[in-house]
């Protein structure tokens, strides 16, 4: 099978699969390849944070020409999988000089599956975008294609939890993953001062007490497929739910409008955390540390391109704020404003290339320390 992942997150999401159980894990670019059977693909599904969609290739073969891919993709036997009365949606990536437009490619490959039907019995399958029995992945690099099945229907971002957005929030999957590049593991307090509509929170408090974060979910593609086997999920389900854990520290959060603080906590409840996150209205510039030993930070400010800000001033204030307010924490935030990192004030100790969206953007760790960094030094020397 194969997970596709966000730039730079394939060793977070090979770690994940490995975790899970996988065998034979490779990471591509943007992917990572591994092999499991039928239940490790519901279970991949269920519980990798960092997995976009999870595709089961069925044929791979060589391409020259549209009616060679036409003439191929005719020659799968597509009642495996499909019903004349059935609906399907196709996607396609194409990288290559002879196949330039991936919209042709899916065109090309629908024609040669519902011929096969009307052929066969008289009657085709109806194409559906939203909401089809059957989403097929077509993958052609240079003359190299592979006919996948999608199991996951919808991005696996689309966690079931988040009804409720404000103007730029952060991508479920995106907040996971920057997470777990943080270090995050649930093991000391956790706070986001500019929480938005709660992602990172949610997120947060399902990687410490180690919640499935596809559980929220209503569905996923291969509940249509023709070998579901609903005994066998609800046993990955009930498996995956018994590794829940326990948490010690403080989940919490601010924003200071009032509005996104009641999105926020609707987006909580909706993820059965509320017992597990607190928030409050706060501006993160009059705000100080409110818990004693070390507090992990991670949050999303505004770049200055969907939500418009002062950004010398703004990211200014930032970089006083943690040195003044916040001794003991680390804090890392993500932006896609590169010049704003002049202006922190601080010097970051790691700085990783990610995007958020089209964006290329900046994760950025600080560590603030109790006392000045030359003390800390001492102490630990």
């Amino acid at each position: 099978m194969v997970a596709k992942t966000m730039f730079g997150f394939e060793p977070l999401l090979a770690k994940e699969l490995k975790q899970l159980g996988a065998s034979y894990v490779k990471e591509g670019n943007r992917n990572v390849e591994f092999e499991g059977d039928k239940g490790f693909m519901y279970k991949a599904n269920l519980c990798c944070r960092t997995a976009v969609k999870i595709l089961k290739p069925i044929e791979t073969f060589k391409v020259i020409s549209e009616d060679d891919l036409y003439k191929k993709i005719y020659a799968i036997d597509w009642s495996q999988y499909l019903n004349e009365t059935d609906t399907l949606a196709i996607d396609g990536t194409v990288f290559s000089e002879i196949f330039t437009h991936s919209k042709y490619v899916a065109l090309k490959t629908k024609d040669a599956i519902v011929d096969q039907f009307r052929e066969k019995t008289g009657i085709r399958p109806n194409v559906d975008l939203d909401h089809p029995t059957l989403r097929i992945n077509i993958h052609i690099d240079q003359t190299n294609c592979t006919v996948s099945l999608d199991s996951s229907g919808d991005s696996l971002h689309k966690r079931g939890y988040r009804e409720y957005t404000n103007i730029a929030p952060i991508n479920e999957i995106l907040a996971a993953g920057l997470l777990l590049k943080s270090g995050w593991d649930g093991l000391s307090h956790f706070h986001d001062p500019m929480c938005g509509s709660g992602t990172m929170l949610i997120e947060a408090a399902m990687i410490a007490c180690n919640i499935p974060p596809n559980i929220n979910r209503e569905q996923f593609a291969f509940e249509k497929w023709k070998d579901w086997d609903v005994d066998l999920f609800e046993k990955i389900e009930e498996s995956a739910l018994r590794k829940i854990r326990g948490f010690d520290y403080t989940i919490t959060g601010a924003d200071e409008s009032q509005s996104i603080i009641l999105k926020a906590q609707e987006n909580i409840e909706n993820a059965n955390l509320a017992e597990f996150i607190k928030i409050n209205r706060q501006d993160f510039f009059t705000s100080e540390k409110q818990v004693d030993g070390h507090l992990h930070m991670v949050f999303n400010p505004p770049y200055g391109e969907r939500i418009e800000v002062n950004v010398p001033e703004f990211y200014g204030k930032i970089g006083d704020t943690l040195k003044q307010n916040y001794p003991g924490s680390e804090a890392w935030f993500i932006t896609s404003n590169l010049e704003a990192m002049k202006f922190v004030g601080l010097r970051p100790s790691r700085k990783i290339k990610v995007y958020n969206g089209k964006l290329e953007s900046k994760f950025l760790k600080y560590e603030v320390y109790e006392g000045t960094k030359k003390l800390h030094k001492l102490n630990d020397d």
